[in-house]
């Protein structure tokens, strides 16, 4: 089945902007917790790993909790199997935008694995609107959630 890249879409609709902004909240708060929580880990630990290294590490870290998150909130509406496979087969192209975002800004700003008190609210901000187009992209022309 081919998917078309439907572009006529209507990207003014408020509420397809709402619907794929919440979506992409509730993903960006996974993604942070693993993501922040894994970079900040090594910096208050000092374990010298290689900022590659610990971006892969931060970015895997990120997509697991995402997705356990998602499977935690799905799973109050269907059965667990349902709702783990449901968080499983979210859009990885949002989550890894997202992660990537994140992780630019950190290593741009920053110079390495590194969190302040001023770069993570602009790596939060990056990996919200990353996604952001995408996912109101896939609402609109495929109708896919994972709410």
């Amino acid at each position: 089945m081919a998917i078309s890249l439907n572009l006529a879409i209507n990207w003014r609709c408020r509420i397809t902007w709402k619907i794929a902004s919440y979506n992409t909240s509730w993903c960006l708060l996974g993604c942070a917790i693993g993501d922040l929580g894994t970079i900040a880990y090594f910096q208050f630990t000092g374990i010298a790993w290689p900022v590659w290294a610990i971006m892969t590490l931060a970015i895997f870290n990120g997509l697991m909790t995402s997705i356990m998150l998602e499977t935690i909130i799905l799973a109050r509406q269907m059965m667990l199997r349902i709702a783990f496979k449901t968080a499983i087969g979210m859009s990885l192209i949002s989550m890894i935008a997202m992660e990537a975002a994140m992780n630019v800004i950190d290593v741009s700003l920053t110079g390495g694995a590194v969190l302040t008190w001023w770069v993570i609210p602009l790596m939060l901000a990056a990996g919200f609107i990353t996604p952001l187009p995408y996912n109101y992209w896939r609402l609109k022309a495929l109708a896919k959630a994972c709410h």
